[in-house]
């Protein structure tokens, strides 16, 4: 996963406290902190399995030889981010199959109803639909203990899609402008079901929402939940201006 001028998380460059001051030896003897986690690394671990997966099948689309070995790289590069979630899961005694599954439908039903059906729906969905999903992670970051902070951040390093998509993307609308209005519809799309499908994954898990809403997460109250989301829209609306698309 990458997040090109991802949103900055309100307690960015604050000084940590709480959970975020502790690691993980010291965190996870709270049953609950320890049950988020998890669910958080199963989530993550999915959807860097399933992003390989799909850039896999994105790179049949490939218009040409070179398009395809950079997606082929891209793809290595997502497998090796969910290598290392499912040897963490492992060492913290969780197994990683069970901890991925809960998220395992609404990932693929995501993907199936947002199916893209050319290459450049292809690049668009990856571009915003993965920046989307690093954005919130980056936002939950800043309140993990420090040993799994570091390695949630550590797995959402571009993998250099975004600018690939975005210098393929703007080519294409340069040489059709007619383009860019179809991608605009579909990067909106995107941009809601990926919001809704969040939203649906952290209701269905009572550890996961309690942290984010501030039962294990010091200071992340309601109010900032929904400021949490409004700093994703703002990204969401950059990176539609790289693409060269409205938002």
């Amino acid at each position: 996963m990458e997040t090109p001028d991802n949103a900055t998380p309100a307690a960015e460059g604050d000084a940590p406290t709480g959970i975020a001051a502790e690691d993980w030896a010291t965190a996870s003897a709270e049953p609950h902190y320890r049950a988020a986690v998890i669910d958080l690394l199963g989530a993550l671990a999915y959807g860097e399995l399933a992003a390989f997966e799909r850039l896999a099948e994105d790179a049949k689309l490939a218009p040409s030889l070179e398009d395809k070995a950079e997606l082929a790289k891209m793809a290595s590069a997502e497998f090796h981010h969910f290598e290392r979630l499912r040897d963490r899961l492992a060492a913290v005694d969780a197994e990683p199959t069970a901890a991925m599954e809960p998220f395992a439908k609404a990932l693929d039903d995501f993907h199936r109803q947002t199916a893209p059906s050319d290459w450049l729906e292809g690049l668009v969905k990856a571009y915003v639909g993965d920046s989307i999903a690093s954005d919130f992670y980056r936002e939950v970051a800043v309140r993990l203990d420090s040993d799994t902070r570091a390695l949630v951040l550590a797995v959402l390093d571009d993998t250099g899609h975004g600018n690939f998509a975005v210098e393929k993307v703007r080519a294409a609308i340069d040489a059709d402008p007619r383009v860019g209005g179809r991608l605009a519809l579909w990067a909106r799309r995107l941009m809601g079901e990926a919001l809704s499908q969040a939203q649906r994954v952290v209701a269905e898990r009572d550890a996961l929402s309690t942290m984010l809403v501030g039962g294990l997460a010091d200071g992340f109250d309601l109010a900032e939940v929904g400021r949490m989301f409004s700093r994703i829209t703002e990204a969401h609306t950059k990176r539609m201006a790289a693409l060269g698309l409205a938002a």
